[in-house]
């Protein structure tokens, strides 16, 4: 199920986490909507690609140690591949990659199945005036400009302070104290100044994914701040054209590095860049529980939790309006996206065909 999920999932984290839902909660009923929601939030508080990280929690929770690799790889894998062909015709034939008229269809369809998803989190994560109340306020600081770290934090900060309890929150500080993760860092840190070998891109993209929070546009200024103005290893315009790739292939948007790495050292590059950004939400998503089971210990950690929840409820909804926006151009994308929605919400079909036929209507239409 991952595997399909990272071979078809196109539109960014937000369509990726409404995917997960469709196939976790409503169609197999792996885990319940209140333990999906909390997943969520958690993930949302950690470093690195959010989507990538709950379906790699997802794994765990359905099986184990075992689960969380199967999990992870199968999402990543696939549109690692994805990225990698598209790189090499990037390389070899001078070609820019342009899929805009396949896309075009697919993106009313994300933003209906995105809709959808917000409508089944809803009642979960909203039970309350109070929550819905933060979350009109979150959503109205997420159209102004908000950082999404400092939304969630202040959030969960609203409502452990509403919550009104003394009692003490205690944090695994061994976890995040891992010799691992500090090595990987480290690692980045000395790598910088030399040549793009594949330990050297192993270091550098290990260091961006393991300090990054936030969406693709904030992957884009790490990946600039490396890789064009500190190392100078690509141009502008090859950034761009990764970034591009990332954004239109199916799977995490965080694939850019795979596409970067084989510019950069062939296949080879291509592996190890791409080892390096995900490695870090293995980690994080793998000493998650302790922190997780700490705050549910803690009237305040719970409080904190369930206002993070809500301010990762309101994020999607802002990105749903972005999608919306940006997809629903004319009559015919609004057709797909009314017709998206209305099948999705009636049950005639999975959000997977939904976004085969958009792919199919874009490309009609273009031909045409």
């Amino acid at each position: 199920m991952f595997t399909v999920l990272g071979a078809t999932s196109v539109g960014g984290p937000a369509a990726h986490v409404a995917l997960l839902r469709e196939e976790v909660v409503v169609r197999r009923r792996w885990v319940s909507e209140a333990r999906f929601v909390e997943l969520l939030g958690v993930v949302n508080l950690l470093p690195g690609p959010n989507s990538t990280e709950l379906a790699i929690h997802l794994g765990k929770d359905l099986a184990g140690a075992r689960g969380l690799v199967v999990a992870g790889l199968g999402f990543i894998v696939p549109a690692m591949l994805i990225t990698g062909a598209a790189a090499y015709g990037y390389v070899h034939a001078g070609a820019r990659p342009e899929l805009g008229a396949l896309f075009d269809g697919v993106k009313p369809v994300v933003a209906a199945i995105v809709v959808h998803a917000i409508a089944g989190l809803a009642p979960v994560t909203l039970p309350s005036r109070r929550a819905r109340g933060v979350a009109a306020l979150a959503l109205a600081a997420a159209i102004a400009g908000l950082h999404e770290l400092a939304l969630l934090v202040a959030c969960g900060a609203v409502y452990a302070a509403l919550e009104g309890a003394h009692d003490q929150v205690f944090f695994p500080k061994r976890a995040f104290a891992s010799p691992t993760m500090a090595g990987a860092v480290g690692a980045g840190a000395v790598v910088a100044t030399k040549p793009a070998s594949a330990a050297a891109l192993f270091g550098t993209f290990a260091k961006i994914g393991s300090v990054l929070y936030g969406s693709g546009y904030v992957l884009v200024a790490f990946l600039r701040a490396e890789l064009v103005e500190r190392l100078g290893w690509i141009t502008e315009a090859q950034l761009l054209d990764a970034v591009a790739v990332g954004q239109a292939t199916p799977g995490p948007v965080f694939t850019t590095a795979t596409f970067l790495g084989f510019v950069l050292g062939g296949v080879g590059g291509a592996l190890a860049a791409t080892a390096g950004i995900f490695a870090p939400a293995f980690f994080f998503v793998s000493i998650a529980d302790p922190l997780t089971h700490a705050l549910r210990r803690s009237r305040t950690g719970c409080a904190f939790l369930e206002g993070v929840n809500v301010a990762s409820l309101a994020l999607m909804v802002h990105v749903s309006l972005l999608l919306a926006h940006a997809a629903v151009v004319d009559g015919v994308t609004f057709a797909l996206a009314a017709g998206a929605a209305f099948t999705l919400f009636t049950r005639r079909a999975t959000a997977t065909q939904l976004l085969a036929m958009g792919a199919l209507v874009g490309l009609a239409r273009t031909l045409a």
